[in-house]
């Protein structure tokens, strides 16, 4: 009976003793240390391999100054990390300024990329303008040229009408004087638009010429009859033709 109470005495006693050991924070962080893993944390390990390089040996003294230690070696990687980002910043200032240097560049090369753009759509705007223009003289000469060949005489046409008076006469002449008749008659058309003084122009140079070709006409054929005689009464097909243009002409005919 009283061996039963001194076990249970002691087991009280023990269970009393282990009670303020697990409610002790520090014990149980310890106790968790312990029971940690290492294998299976890599940081873990990694930290406590940084640790064993400057926690060489384990006394009191490195115990108490291991807070200090690892603070000098925070601030020791701190300064280094420091000095290798003014390394970087530096490097990447540079590059700043680089890049800088090329915006400034391509601004400028933009700028001249705009002006002369700015010339080429110019000098194409006046290229198009003069084209145009240039198109329109064309149009013109085109029609010019159409209005001289319908109402005006070629340059031989003009020489067989107005040849000296020893000239003889061709079919060039009468062609020509088919030619001025022609004339006299379309530039009526003339008369009917805005182009009035110009066709009466025409008109008035056509009858010129007519009367002057008939006249030239009338003392040729005059000459040619003149020189018919009895035995040699033969009637040339030019006479023949200068003839019957002189019946435009009825004065000039009798």
């Amino acid at each position: 009976m009283s061996e039963n109470k001194v076990e249970m005495s002691t087991e009280v006693i023990q269970h009393a003793a282990t009670q303020p050991q697990q409610n002790n924070p520090l014990s149980r962080k310890l106790n968790k240390i312990l029971e940690t893993r290492l294998d299976g944390d890599p940081e873990m390990l990694e930290a406590l391999k940084a640790l064993s390089v400057f926690f060489a040996e384990n006394s009191l003294r490195t115990r108490r100054n291991l807070r200090g230690d690892i603070e000098r070696r925070s601030l020791s990687i701190n300064e280094e990390f420091a000095r290798i980002f003014k390394d970087v910043k530096e490097e990447l200032e540079n590059v700043h300024e680089d890049v800088q240097a090329m915006s400034t560049c391509c601004e400028e090369m933009t700028g001249r990329l705009k002006a002369a753009k700015d010339q080429t759509q110019d000098l194409i705007v006046k290229t198009n303008k003069l084209q145009g223009e240039n198109h329109r003289l064309e149009v013109r000469a085109q029609v010019a040229q159409a209005f001289l060949s319908k109402f005006q005489l070629t340059g031989p046409e003009m020489a067989a009408l107005r040849g000296p008076r020893d000239t003889p006469i061709t079919e060039e002449f009468f062609r020509a004087l088919t030619r001025v008749k022609q004339i006299h008659e379309d530039v009526k058309v003339l008369l009917r638009t805005n182009q009035q003084t110009a066709g009466l122009e025409i008109m008035e140079q056509m009858a010129v010429l007519q009367e002057t070709a008939y006249e030239q006409l009338y003392r040729w054929a005059q000459n040619e009859c003149r020189g018919l005689t009895q035995e040699s009464c033969d009637i040339s097909p030019v006479l023949s033709q200068a003839m019957e243009a002189l019946q435009d002409r009825p004065v000039l005919y009798k």
